[in-house]
């Protein structure tokens, strides 16, 4: 598969704590997400997403979607600030870096790429945890894939879609 959603929610659909998605993650999804990002060309994400999670440092390519003109992750050399569409930033990360393109972007961002039809694959992160901020209906995004395979890891479910 050449471009991937990655997603964490703990159980109740929450996708961050204090503006964090590392609120809701576990240690299972914490070694699945870093062992993901090995075997991708570049990472794509929001604005939001590139202020609020750590990514000073990169092991690819990161590409930022943002109308700001400030690299909110300036110290990251990898980092490139791009002024676009998701779709068109994802067509220029596969022209410029390659095919394997980890999209690690908020939840708005994945849906409007999944329903034109760019996103191969969702891997989708369910852990125990609750109680946190800007919940989704992780079900739901799920019915959105034709096919999905669980797996189960000290209590994350590991939910791998695709159509």
């Amino acid at each position: 598969m050449s471009t991937v959603a990655s997603l964490v929610v703990g159980r109740d659909g929450s996708t961050s704590k204090d503006k964090s998605s590392n609120g809701v993650s576990s240690d299972a999804d914490r070694k699945a997400f870093l062992t993901r990002r090995r075997k991708v060309d570049c990472i794509l994400v929001g604005g939001n997403t590139a202020r609020h999670e750590p990514y000073k440092q990169t092991p690819v390519p990161l590409v930022i979607i943002s109308r700001s003109h400030i690299n909110p992750v300036a110290g990251n050399d990898l980092s490139h600030l791009w002024n676009m569409s998701p779709a068109q930033a994802l067509a220029k990360a596969k022209e410029k870096f390659g095919e394997r393109i980890l999209i690690e972007a908020g939840i708005s961002i994945i849906i409007e790429l999944i329903d034109q039809g760019l996103i191969d694959q969702l891997d989708l992160s369910v852990t125990p945890i609750t109680g946190g901020d800007e919940p989704i209906d992780w079900q739901e995004l799920l019915n959105r894939f034709a096919h999905t395979n669980l797996t189960s890891i000290d209590g994350t479910d590991f939910y791998v879609a695709t159509n």
